[in-house]
């Protein structure tokens, strides 16, 4: 059962400018190309295509708001690391996200990271990147291509990387692990 009844797309947003007015709860979606974001969002959404998916990374180029319910957000962002986009378009993503992220309303960032890689230095200057203010959720994802005792490992391994800063979980779009408690993350933080 979805707790997300009323979900819309907002805007797409080329420039701070467009966001929606910086009132009520926002919760951003990060993390590398190709790492499952937009899976994530869908599957938690419990909706098939509101995220655009795709092979090739870099499908994301904007700042995708959706609304969840009245004044109450999510935000797709552009994937970091390899993207198949240039560079002069990766750039002008910066300004963007920095503007994002002093937002009264950003409560939260879902970090997305696939399982089979582990958290990276560009995890790692994210979790830099993030307010003491702001909650933030890893989502060890494509944890199905993961055995039992690797899926264990590598959530036993994110503990002390994270050190505090942030809480973990395993997560499988495809296979739904985890969907009921990352729900329950983001709506405790939209509330």
């Amino acid at each position: 059962m979805s707790h997300f009844h009323e979900v819309r797309f907002l805007i797409s947003a080329a420039a701070p400018a467009q966001f929606p007015p910086d009132v009520g709860a926002e919760v951003a979606f990060v993390g590398r190309s190709n790492s499952g974001k937009s899976s994530a969002i869908n599957a938690i959404v419990q909706r098939r295509a509101l995220a655009r998916t795709s092979k090739t990374p870099g499908r994301t180029r904007l700042l995708n708001f959706f609304e969840l319910a009245p004044l109450k957000r999510l935000i797709d962002l552009p994937g970091y690391g390899y993207a198949n986009v240039p560079e002069v378009e990766r750039r002008a993503w910066r300004p963007l996200i920095d503007a994002l992220r002093t937002r009264a309303s950003l409560k939260g960032l879902f970090v997305i990271v696939d399982s089979r890689r582990g958290l990276t230095p560009a995890d790692e200057g994210l979790l830099e990147w993030a307010l003491p203010a702001h909650h933030v959720h890893v989502l060890l994802s494509k944890a199905d291509k993961l055995n039992h005792g690797e899926a264990a490992s590598v959530l036993r391994a994110a503990a002390p990387m994270l050190s505090g800063r942030a809480t973990a979980q395993l997560f499988s779009a495809l296979k739904g692990t985890g969907v009921p408690q990352a729900q329950d993350t983001l709506a405790a933080w939209l509330a």
